[in-house]
């Protein structure tokens, strides 16, 4: 079949999923910006490994995503968080996979078992049991490994410590995040309850910088106080057959991708040291633009040292399903911010979930770029408004005893920049990650788990529960203080009971 007769069968946009339709214009001046007219786009298919949609507007050229694969991708995620807490297991219930913790309502307590409780489906009228419910039998040895390991011990030298073998060891392990995702699921639900205006800081970064095998961690956190609200990684323990090896967004399931033809490595072109804030700015968006798939980092990265086990989801797939999942959380919040740096994927990703509150303006997307000296909460100075990019985004840049700090509204206002400078920071998150990355860095970088990064899902939960719930700044305060979501520092005792 040529190119003609294929373009001619394929639908202009991919098929919507229960009203869901994320792809568009994504240029904010633009009049179709946000239309999912398909009078208002060209298909263009000359590349089958490259399929975009063409704005006959502004010529902006977004990728397209399969919907459907988004919605899995979202039960994906739904799934892993709620893993291990309890709640109806019947197939067919419409609360099936529902905690009882933080969807009470759905069920009846029952009576105990032992000293832990008993719920009864209103769904299904099935009944189980609350393994959370009851006394932690092994409290003082999780205790004891959780503070071998992050004073930075061997596993090896953990088992010979606890006398434990590795299976128990990564059993332990597993159960310790299960109490963690417990703990975690009452707080982030009473944040997302109690708040009326939230700021997420995001960010996305490789979960292990140095092993080049396609694994990125996208987190968000409450921009102030620090408290990780979500975090994700596009890998999966469970293995899945691919449906192709290219990208095509008209097929469902394309979003798991195959291991690439074996191919000599490349190396990737250096990237030129430039002066200022504003020079980095544009060479960002010189980068992005050489991408041969703009939402998707890894399109332009020469080698892939894939897991051995598991498998990868194109990081697009995972970064619009974070935001989605974000967006059920924060679905009452009258008001909400999203600071990130200067990345296509966040950017596509927040203003396609939030396209309508973005629209009726209670949400506010924002690139933030700063020197690393600046002070944060520093007020600006003389702002200077410059249009940079393909897409001329509105830049607004500020300067204080020769620091930088620029940021650029993506919902296109222009009347708060002052505002924005002063308060807009994705800090408190990418410090969170680099303190993840330098807690655990024999984990990290232990060159066998370079492959299998399995291993490392279970540290996420526990680091992000012992980030939010026990780690103080200099203060003495813990994230969840600062919302006062708890009162006191939480020990690792109370963290596991």
């Amino acid at each position: 079949m040529n190119t003609d007769t294929l373009a001619s069968a394929t639908p202009l946009l991919p098929t919507p999923y229960h009203g869901m339709q994320l792809n568009h214009c994504k240029t904010v001046s633009c009049k179709h910006f946000g239309s999912h007219h398909p009078e208002h786009y060209v298909l263009q298919r000359s590349n089958p490994a490259k399929p975009i949609l063409v704005c006959r507007e502004c010529g902006a050229f977004p990728p397209i995503l399969n919907n459907h694969d988004v919605a899995d991708e979202v039960d994906r995620l739904t799934q892993q968080q709620y893993s291990g807490l309890s709640g109806c297991r019947h197939d067919g219930c419409p609360n099936a996979g529902l905690p009882v913790l933080t969807h009470r309502h759905l069920y009846h307590a029952f009576g105990f078992s032992g000293d832990r409780q008993r719920y009864r489906c209103k769904g299904c009228q099935t009944t189980f049991v609350d393994r959370w419910s009851g006394s932690n039998p092994k409290l003082t040895l999780q205790q004891t490994l959780l503070a071998l390991i992050f004073t930075g011990h061997a596993v090896r030298d953990i088992c010979r410590r606890l006398a434990l073998n590795p299976k128990t060891f990564y059993e332990q392990i597993e159960h310790i995040a299960s109490r963690c995702r417990h703990q975690l699921a009452l707080f982030d639900a009473r944040l997302c309850n109690q708040a009326e205006h939230v700021s997420l800081a995001s960010d996305l970064r490789p979960l292990q910088p140095d092993s080049h095998n396609g694994v990125h961690w996208i987190a968000s956190c409450e921009a102030q106080s620090g408290y990780v609200l979500a975090q994700d990684v596009n890998y999966q323990s469970d293995a899945h057959a691919p449906q192709g090896e290219q990208h095509d967004p008209y097929t469902h399931g394309t979003r798991f991708m195959a291991h690439p033809p074996a191919t000599p490595s490349v190396p990737a072109s250096p990237t030129q040291q430039r002066q200022g804030l504003l020079a980095r700015v544009d060479a960002t968006y010189r980068d992005v633009l050489s991408r041969p798939n703009l939402e998707d980092p890894l399109s332009r990265q020469p080698h892939l040292h894939m897991p051995k086990k598991g498998c990868l989801i194109r990081p697009q797939y995972t970064v619009y399903a974070h935001y989605l999942h974000l967006q059920d959380m924060l679905a009452d919040n009258q008001k909400l911010a999203i600071f990130m740096p200067q990345e296509p994927l966040l950017r596509s990703a927040c203003i396609s979930v939030f396209l309508p509150r973005i629209q009726a303006g209670t949400v506010d997307p924002i690139y933030v770029e700063t020197d690393p000296q600046w002070p944060h909460g520093q007020a600006a100075g003389r702002v200077d408004i410059v249009l940079m990019g393909w897409w001329r985004d509105r830049w607004a840049f500020t300067r204080v005893d020769d620091i930088n700090k620029g940021i650029c509204h993506l919902g296109g206002k222009k009347d708060n920049e002052s505002y924005w400078l002063q308060t807009a920071s994705h800090h408190a998150i990418t410090e969170y990650q680099q303190r993840f990355h330098d807690q655990f860095s024999q984990f990290v970088n232990e060159p066998r788990r370079k492959l299998r990064p399995g291993g490392l899902l279970p540290l996420l939960d526990i680091y992000r529960a012992w980030h939010n719930l026990c780690r103080q700044n200099r203060e003495g305060v813990t994230p969840a203080q600062q919302l006062g979501l708890i009162t006191h520092p939480m020990t690792l005792a109370e963290l596991l009971r």
